[in-house]
């Protein structure tokens, strides 16, 4: 797991170098699915219950599972990209957003807040603590900054299959759930809304779209929970 997390942080590491005004998603896509093949891996999300790409790429107000294709990003624009890769029968899952050249004040700041409460959740991840501990750091964070959180989408167990039990939710009452015990793997995930949480799908049965409109934006670890806390396996220079 720790391979194909390695690869999937590779990846994002690439997306960052290569988003910027201009750049068509599908591009990004082919991109992504290159490198991934090129550790000897397979693109998790490609064919996954026949969706069409190896990357998820979600722009504006699109909240996850947007579909590469020729659109071309503009100045201003942010794009949450979730990849997965698959090797010796493991996964790894990971998703950041990115800013397409300079944006707004409060786009930034969803980023912001979207990313740091991923840290958060990830710290709660500690032997002996619960599992809705987790989902209530995201909630609590998001919500202290006036956004929210997605309800409709979960974060996940990961390992043998890409979704895995528990579910994982970035909202609820903390000391709830499953124990968290040495040697469980989450695929942690907070969406957040600068706006309402509710969501709707558009017509391709994929795309995830804000119910008002207003930015989204996505980040994702896989997280192990070791002897001396969690261990991120998708760890790279955007965490």
């Amino acid at each position: 797991m720790r391979e194909a997390g390695k690869i999937v942080a590779e990846v994002l590491e690439l997306m960052d170098e290569m988003v910027k005004p201009g750049v068509t998603t599908a591009k990004l896509d082919s991109a992504a699915e290159k490198l991934i093949r090129k550790y000897g891996a397979e693109p998790a999300f490609l064919g996954y219950n026949n969706f069409p790409a190896s990357i998820c790429a979600s722009v504006n107000n699109e909240v996850v599972h947007g579909i590469p294709n020729l659109r071309r990003l503009k100045e201003g624009d942010i794009i949450s990209i979730d990849v997965g890769a698959y090797r010796k029968g493991y996964y790894g899952d990971a998703a950041a957003t990115f800013a397409v050249g300079r944006i707004s004040a409060e786009a930034q700041k969803l980023i912001d807040v979207t990313r740091e409460s991923l840290q958060r959740a990830i710290e709660k991840m500690q032997n002996g603590n619960r599992l809705s501990d987790i989902s209530h750091a995201v909630q609590a964070y998001v919500e202290q900054n006036s956004m929210s959180v997605v309800r409709n989408y979960v974060g996940h167990g990961i390992g043998e299959q890409m979704h895995e039990e528990p579910q994982v939710p970035n909202f609820g009452l903390p000391g709830r759930g499953p124990l968290l015990q040495k040697g469980i793997v989450l695929a942690i995930e907070p969406m957040v809304n600068v706006g309402s949480w509710e969501v709707e799908v558009l017509g391709d049965q994929w795309t995830v779209v804000t119910g008002d409109g207003r930015l989204s934006a996505h980040f994702e670890h896989t997280v192990a929970l070791g002897e001396n806390g969690p261990e991120v396996m998708t760890f790279s220079n955007l965490s």
